[in-house]
């Protein structure tokens, strides 16, 4: 078991540092709270846990399925674009007066996970082969799997959360402006990606 908690580990570690659109969006929201990315993982969690169960029962290929993917990517394409443009049209009162983004945390980790076709076709493929290495373990197994990787999300986005937080401030406000104009356009062009993408599969 203990290799497989490890090989767990640096998996979810490759993965979970890895810049994407949720990292670009725990970086906006940790301006207002250093628990931004606490409360991100945590909606990370509600859409991953229950994907890696069914995954488990055997519903990888449900995810492989190119209409399914083509409405996710579209979806979850327009949805992180909108999130891209509210970043850039918001970034000087988030910068200068302290305003928030309109989206928690929270709805963001849920929304980056469960409108990311990457990430689901990531856990339908490669990640159901970590799966399956577990399922000689049962469901102690699985949950072991779940807890573990969880983990590893939680600690390095608080830390990201909690750094930021707490280091903005001694950054021009300008060069802050510069940097949300990056992510935002990130953002934007991780929507576009997807939707790109998912209009291919046709």
């Amino acid at each position: 078991m203990w290799p497989l908690i490890a090989l767990t580990i640096g998996i979810s570690i490759s993965g979970v540092i890895a810049p994407g659109p949720m990292l670009a969006v725990v970086l906006a929201k940790s301006y207002q709270s250093p628990w931004a990315g606490a409360l991100m993982s945590l909606g990370h969690a509600v859409i991953e846990a229950p994907l890696i169960i069914l995954i488990y029962l055997g519903f990888a290929r449900f995810f492989e399925n190119n209409s399914v993917q083509l409405v996710i990517a579209i979806i979850g394409g327009g949805m992180i674009l909108w999130m891209g443009i509210s970043m850039f049209l918001d970034r000087r009162k988030i910068v200068r007066q302290g305003k928030d983004l309109p989206y928690s945390a929270f709805v963001a980790g849920i929304t980056m996970s469960a409108l990311n076709p990457f990430f689901l076709l990531w856990w339908a493929t490669a990640g159901s082969l970590l799966v399956m290495k577990f399922l000689d373990f049962g469901v102690r197994g699985l949950l072991i799997l779940i807890v573990v990787h969880w983990i590893c999300d939680l600690v390095w986005l608080s830390l990201v959360s909690q750094l930021i937080y707490r280091t903005h401030r001694f950054i021009s406000p300008r060069f802050q402006e510069w940097l949300f104009v990056a992510m935002a356009f990130f953002l934007a062009g991780f929507g576009v990606f997807y939707i790109v993408s998912g209009i291919k599969m046709i």
